[in-house]
């Protein structure tokens, strides 16, 4: 967002070139805005009503005579924020000047000389920074915004929900990790040599596009730490309203775990597929396939190869763009690796 300079700026300038048209650049645009997409986001807003149903789960203890911004318009205007990649509360001592911030939480704009309509940094900060272990509500004299945590997972779910028309047949829900750098002496914050840096490692479930669950956790955690309860809580949510949808969880092998597997066959109509790490003994298991597969490969190159140098003039490219031209040599193998738990190697060979 650019704010209208204070200091006296000239008119305007002109460009004067040789058989050109004559070019004149003015300092008279007021007002103006980079974030003018966000008009688009809004809209989508007031149709699927996502922050009018996020709003839902706080609970506003204020006085309402002395209330300027309603649960709901923080709660826009913070999101909107993060929405147009302003991820600082910093940023909004700006952005309550900014038209279009105004205009997408409805708010009047062009009044002369009114004074900043929007909610700043310090009013944001009371919303979504309030510590379990401080007194909440009527009576606390600092924090009055209090927000139910469970009523907010649930709301993940319910939106994901809503968006069929229908039950479907089947669902796939992944479970993922990533990091989140931080750049400050956050809490519980742990330098991650997986990701070479100080960060959160937050734990997601996705079905598709959408987002299930979110949950909050150091860096120095198993990358499955609380993945079971998640599972069994959106799992739970989702048999209530579909009783007959086959549901296939996928993760990679930081979530094969004995009690994620486990749960998973004990329910009707649940299947996995996890990922499983290499090791010394399963190598050794499968290396007679993955040869193979490495020789069907080699002859499919060698042909192909041989072909191309009719062709061309023999260099090292011809190599390269023969691996373009072929397929993949997949073998698949199962094999005993454990009492109880039989997995599916699939060895891929593009060398």
């Amino acid at each position: 967002m650019n704010r209208p300079a204070t200091r006296p700026l000239p008119k305007q300038f002109r460009f004067e070139q040789a058989k050109s048209p004559q070019v004149v650049v003015n300092f008279n645009g007021g007002l103006v805005t980079s974030d003018a997409g966000l008009n688009l986001i809004a809209e989508i807003d007031r149709k699927l009503q996502i922050t009018s149903q996020f709003a839902q789960c706080f609970q506003d203890y204020r006085k309402p005579y002395r209330i300027d911004h309603s649960i709901e318009n923080l709660i826009r205007q913070r999101i909107y924020g993060l929405v147009m990649g302003y991820e600082d509360l910093n940023d909004h001592e700006e952005l309550r000047h900014d038209p279009m911030f105004a205009l997408a939480l409805g708010k009047r704009i062009g009044v002369q000389d009114e004074p900043a309509i929007l909610a700043g940094k310090s009013t944001l900060n009371r919303l979504e920074h309030c510590p379990e272990d401080v007194e909440q509500g009527a009576d606390s004299r600092y924090h009055k915004i209090g927000h139910s945590s469970a009523e907010i997972e649930s709301l993940f779910v319910n939106i994901f929900l809503k968006s069929y028309s229908k039950e479907p047949r089947k669902i796939i829900l992944d479970l993922d990790v990533t990091d989140d750098l931080v750049h400050g002496n956050q809490e519980q914050v742990f330098f991650n040599t997986y990701y070479g840096g100080y960060c959160y490692a937050p734990l997601y479930i996705f079905c598709g596009k959408h987002l299930l669950a979110a949950k909050l956790r150091p860096s120095n955690v198993d990358p499955a730490f609380g993945a079971l309860e998640e599972l069994q809580r959106v799992i739970k949510q989702i048999r209530q309203h579909w009783q007959n949808v086959e549901i296939l969880v996928r993760g990679d092998s930081a979530y094969s775990r004995d009690d994620i597997r486990t749960w998973c066959e004990l329910q009707t109509g649940v299947d996995y597929v996890f990922g499983l790490a290499r090791n010394s003994r399963l190598i050794q298991m499968a290396t007679a396939t993955q040869n193979r597969a490495l020789l069907e490969f080699e002859q499919k190159l060698s042909t192909v190869t041989s072909f191309l140098e009719t062709l061309f003039k023999p260099d090292e490219k011809i190599s390269e763009l023969a691996c373009d031209l072929i397929d993949n040599s997949i073998w698949h193998k199962s094999l005993d690796y454990h009492p109880d738990f039989s997995p599916h190697l699939e060895w891929r060979s593009n060398e």
